[in-house]
């Protein structure tokens, strides 16, 4: 009995892993900024426009890894993204020039960026009863990365002298020591989705290759002035919440003079709460999609409003509003996944989900740029109010198409 559980949640637990260490490996920079930037000398502006590099490689491979799985099936396109992630991320730890270590996270964007449209549209077929209860699932596992990574980099950095002496043998034994952990795990991980999920009718599915539509069926979905409404929902959502989490540990300890430590911790919050998202992914299934993105985005607009309102606050307020952020984010993104598996047609869904996740990683990639730039010129405080207003643009659309449902 417990080997068939097992196994009927194999395609589960494997491709929600590697969106694990996907995401760990993305949110192991923030934290590090301030060490990147002590390390090679550079600016907020700089080291902000390099994250923004690693997101648009991200975002360039939204489309390209949807259109090769409704071709080739998802399960290679999700084992390849794993060892490109991995190989950056080992490139990581060698000690080199700025230039290196850029390049290495672009790697790690082509490689991660592979994964989520892909692993949706996996789900969706692999689970199709239960669709906005599994994406929940994925999606909470996948933020976990986001609260085990600055634990890591406060692990790493304020390391006793013990585990200091057990750190210094290893590669990279400063604050490039993680990325050989994330390495390591993702060549293993590309190994088991491999060994086990490959096969399957479900989760290796691929269209006929005489069927294989053209860039313009792709386009042809923008006509639909409904479809394109929520494109402009999740771009602008995602503009806001990248820019958030790209310097929210920068302007906790600048904007809002936390300790470093504590900026950190707050930090983790953002993501601890992600297990809303089974609450709200398996709302949705019951509710409806769009009642509950509404409820979710409203509440994210409040929290980042309040982060830039109360920055002088203190520590326990400031933190309320990060855990309500992280409540109204996280709520949001298994509704978003559904909502658009479902608009979509079934011979255009990889493809389709790809053009969609290409423009709204596209602009969460632009998101840290703008905050560093805007944040280097008039402070972090402006800069933290334009993404509470992108923010608000996207609850107020939602509400819209709610209104006209």
């Amino acid at each position: 009995m417990n080997r068939d559980r097992i196994g009927e949640y194999d395609a589960l637990i494997l491709v929600s892993l590697v969106w694990f260490l996907g995401k760990f490996v993305r949110y192991l920079f923030p934290p590090l900024f301030e060490s990147i930037q002590g390390a090679y000398g550079v600016s907020n502006a700089v080291v902000g426009t390099a994250f923004t590099g690693f997101m648009i490689v991200y975002a360039l491979l939204q489309f390209p890894s949807g259109a090769v799985a409704d071709r080739l099936g998802p399960v290679r396109v999700i084992v390849a993204g794993a060892l490109v992630a991995g190989a950056g991320s080992l490139a990581v730890v060698v000690d080199a020039p700025f230039a290196a270590l850029v390049a290495a996270m672009l790697v790690i964007g082509a490689g991660t960026g592979v994964h989520k449209t892909v692993s949706v549209r996996l789900i969706a077929r692999v689970y199709p009863a239960r669709t906005g209860r599994m994406l929940g699932a994925h999606d909470t596992l996948g933020a976990m990365g986001g609260v085990a990574a600055p634990a890591v980099v406060v692990a790493v950095l304020s390391a006793p002298p013990a585990l200091a002496a057990v750190l210094a043998r290893l590669p990279g034994a400063d604050w490039r020591a993680p990325f050989l952990l994330t390495g390591v795990l993702a060549v293993g991980l590309a190994a088991a989705t491999a060994v086990r999920i490959s096969g399957s009718a479900a989760a290796d599915g691929a269209t006929d290759g005489d069927d294989d539509p053209g860039a313009a069926a792709y386009l042809r979905l923008f006509r639909n002035p409904r479809f394109a409404a929520f494109v402009l929902v999740t771009v602008a959502f995602s503009f806001a919440y990248n820019g958030t989490v790209a310097f929210l540990p920068l302007y906790l300890s600048e904007a809002a003079a936390l300790p470093a430590t504590t900026a950190s911790l707050l930090y983790s919050a953002l993501f601890a709460v992600t297990f809303v998202q089974l609450a709200s992914g398996d709302l949705s299934d019951r509710l409806g999609r769009l009642p509950v993105m509404v409820a979710a985005l409203g509440l994210a607009t409040a929290a980042l409003g309040g982060l830039v309102a109360l920055a002088g606050a203190g520590a326990v307020p400031l933190g309320a509003l990060v855990v309500a952020l992280g409540l109204g984010s996280h709520g949001f993104r298994p509704v978003r996944g559904a909502y658009l598996v479902e608009a979509l047609p079934d011979r255009l869904a990889g493809g389709g989900l790809g053009v969609v996740r290409t423009l709204l990683m596209g602009g969460g990639a632009l998101a840290p740029s703008a905050v560093g730039i805007v944040a280097d010129v008039v402070g972090f405080r402006p800069a933290f109010g334009l993404l509470a207003g992108s923010m608000g643009l996207a609850a107020v659309v939602a509400a819209g198409l709610w209104a006209t449902e």
